[in-house]
């Protein structure tokens, strides 16, 4: 009997077996390469029947290529879990105003939280981590931001300001706490442009303090500013990213 064709034969079909399985991965690397080299050495003994390495052989290879797709895929939806760490929830501030006739309203035909069918004003957004509302939208508020600061210039011909004021819990139980640093607010223009906030230097009164660590339950509220284009300002959208891979939610400005 070939011996070590056997033992070759028994690894190979362990580390095929464990190959398969996401969370013995590591098992099957280590048994597969080594029956790979037993059923090579049992090859090559004389007066031994070869059909044991043979076989072997041929299933840790097979063992291998397995263990890789398996390898792939578990990485492909760690990355998948890591880069959508939860689904955005949003609950609309309610509204008990009926129709004269007493029908329901219509579904919208765009999903909501698009750019074409933004939540409106005062919706709770909310991952894993993050709870967020735009608590009101200012239009036209370039004299308010004048007067906050003086070292605010006043806005580029055909534009003005608008004042965004928000919040932001955590929600999360890191024990070290976050700073709602990445929950972003964007401003988009009709034509598709983004306005960030960053864009200009502006001081807006009451800011709100993106950098100071909060733990779980903390709030922080406070005002964002961006100039916008004035004929436009009141058709934009807000676009709202709740995380740093997060997809984006769209808020209507009033």
């Amino acid at each position: 009997m070939n011996k070590i064709g056997l033992i070759a034969l028994i690894a190979a079909v362990l580390g095929f077996i464990f190959a398969c399985i996401p969370g013995a991965l590591i098992v099957g690397w280590i048994l597969l390469p080594i029956a790979f080299v037993l059923a090579i050495v049992s090859l090559f003994l004389k007066g031994r029947a070869k059909w044991m390495g043979i076989t072997a052989l041929i299933v840790s290879i097979v063992g291998t290529i397995v263990g890789v797709i398996v390898f792939f895929a578990v990485l492909v939806t760690s990355v998948d879990d890591a880069f959508n760490s939860g689904d955005v929830t949003v609950v609309e501030p309610s509204n008990d105003t009926a129709a004269d006739d007493g029908a329901a309203a219509e579904e919208p035909t765009v999903e909501a939280g698009t750019r074409e069918n933004p939540y409106p004003i005062g919706s709770v957004m909310e991952s894993d981590d993050w709870r967020v509302v735009i608590n009101s939208v200012s239009l036209g508020a370039t004299d308010t931001i004048l007067a906050a600061e003086s070292y605010n210039e006043p806005p580029t011909e055909g534009s003005e300001y608008i004042l965004v004021n928000y919040s932001a819990t955590y929600l999360g139980v890191d024990p070290n706490g976050q700073m709602p640093a990445f929950v972003t607010i964007g401003y988009v223009t009709v034509d598709g442009t983004t306005v960030n906030a960053f864009d200009k230097m502006i001081f807006a009164p009451e800011p709100i303090d993106t950098t100071s660590t909060l733990y779980t339950d903390g709030i922080a509220t406070g005002n964002t500013a961006f100039e916008v284009p004035s004929a436009t300002a009141g058709q934009g959208v807000l676009a709202v990213t709740l995380d740093l891979f997060d997809d984006k939610v769209f808020v209507a400005v009033q």
